[in-house]
């Protein structure tokens, strides 16, 4: 067996056998197997696709290159989350202590933002002195304990996916719903929890730009899920603009501790409430999905999952007593309608991408984030607006941050004469 033979087999439309993946994986890894010609593989898969089977192995072998997490001698029922990235996503900081409220583990490796999706580490180390470096004993302790912890995902897990993530980046390899799917269900499989609940967005801030490419990606990975003995399920939700009103990491925080205190954005509430009541569904604690839902509201109205996110924060370091507890960004300039009319669009992509400007988004992985800045809307899809009126504040450093933004902005918003009907936040649940 050699690396050439299975390029060209794959090149010309062949199947790869799991001992042919294998044989790559385990040479790329150990070096025997060269960028280039892992490189050359890639887009022999990118360009004639993989079926199941080859899928299915793929994520077996980037498994098998690392460590999973093992909760089998704890107890509880554990639990993980996934987006497939946003603008203004910070479910997790509100489904996780939902859960965890509810009585389920949730064990949850996150990631930092790359582009003009936010990540979740990079939002909750906005918070003075919030430790998202645990080791992976004091992660396991912390889930057994109080039942969450949110940690930065170790190196040990997946080692192979990430070297063909770099370099899938830089060969234009990335748009591929196999390839995509078998990246993020190695992951969470490797991170160890029985029930997985997937936030598969589609739109002009997400991943995936169409429904049916969500739909596809969803029915994939939960396949993949399946296939390793989890239970899984996934919501298809709209990213046609942000969700929420604040995009940025501090101000994020912000927001989600708000929706946790009964208050914040009906979208925002609403999408957090239906992914943690799936997982409160899978777990066995209700017998249908509209039982979960009310008994995640009411945890969330109780207080229960606020009580349970400060019990995390003080957990890892984090200290929120002090007022103000977040860096503020010392300049606020308004973005104001220039006519009057109803919002038909605010591109989540475009918004995403401005924010990149105040360094609240990263280019490269090495990029430092400032916390701080952010753009927080006031009004969304569907709102009516007069000329003058405030549309989004802009938290930024300087004037020529503001200005750039506010160019960016003009393409992003349009106001025209007549409303247009709304999609729906969550489309549909696949399992």
């Amino acid at each position: 067996m050699n690396i050439i033979d299975i390029i060209r087999k794959k090149r010309d439309g062949g199947k790869l056998s799991e001992d042919e993946i294998a044989f790559w994986l385990n040479g790329y890894i150990g070096g025997s197997v060269k960028d280039y010609q892992s490189a050359a593989l890639l887009m022999a898969l990118f360009i004639r696709g993989l079926d199941e089977q080859e899928t299915f192995s793929l994520v077996k072998q980037m498994l098998d290159s690392g460590s999973v997490m093992d909760y089998s001698d704890l107890d509880g029922i554990f639990v993980d989350k996934h987006s497939t990235g946003g603008v203004g996503d910070k479910t997790t900081l509100i489904v996780a202590p939902i859960a965890a409220a509810a009585g389920l583990k949730v064990s949850k490796l996150s990631g930092r933002g790359l582009g003009h999706t936010g990540g979740t580490i990079d939002k909750l180390e906005s918070i003075p002195g919030f430790n998202c470096n645990l080791n992976m004993e004091q992660f396991r302790i912390q889930v057994d304990q109080i039942g969450l912890a949110v940690n930065s995902a170790g190196k040990e897990l997946v080692p192979a996916d990430k070297l063909l993530y770099a370099l899938r980046d830089v060969t234009a390899t990335v748009d591929s719903i196999p390839l995509i799917a078998a990246s993020i269900m190695s992951k969470k499989i490797a991170g160890g929890a029985d029930i997985i609940v997937l936030d598969v967005k589609y739109g002009s801030g997400a991943f995936m730009k169409t429904l049916d490419d969500a739909r596809r990606l969803a029915q994939l990975m939960v396949k993949i899920g399946l296939q390793a003995g989890k239970k899984v399920s996934a919501l298809i939700s709209a990213m046609e603009q942000p969700l929420g009103y604040a995009i940025g990491n501090s101000l994020e925080v912000k927001e989600a501790l708000a929706v946790l205190q009964g208050f914040g954005p009906q979208d925002l509430r609403e999408l957090a409430i239906s992914l943690a009541a799936e997982m409160i569904y899978l777990a066995g604690k209700t017998d249908n999905r509209g039982d979960a839902q009310k008994r995640t509201a009411s945890l969330l109205d109780c207080g229960a999952a606020y009580q349970k996110f400060m019990e995390m924060v003080k957990a890892q370091g984090g200290d929120l007593s002090a007022t103000p507890s977040f860096e503020d960004a010392p300049l606020v300039v308004s973005y104001t309608a220039t006519s009057d009319g109803f919002i038909t669009k605010l591109d989540a992509e475009i918004i995403g991408k401005s924010t990149i400007l105040l360094k609240s988004g990263r280019v490269t992985k090495e990029d430092a984030i400032d916390h701080s800045t952010g753009i927080v809307l006031r009004k969304k899809l569907g709102e009516k607006v007069i000329s003058g009126e405030e549309i989004a504040d802009i938290y930024c450093q300087n004037q020529q941050q503001a200005a750039a933004v506010a160019e960016m902005l003009i393409n992003a918003v349009v106001v025209e004469n007549q409303p247009q009907t709304l999609l729906p936040l969550i489309v549909e649940i696949v399992c």
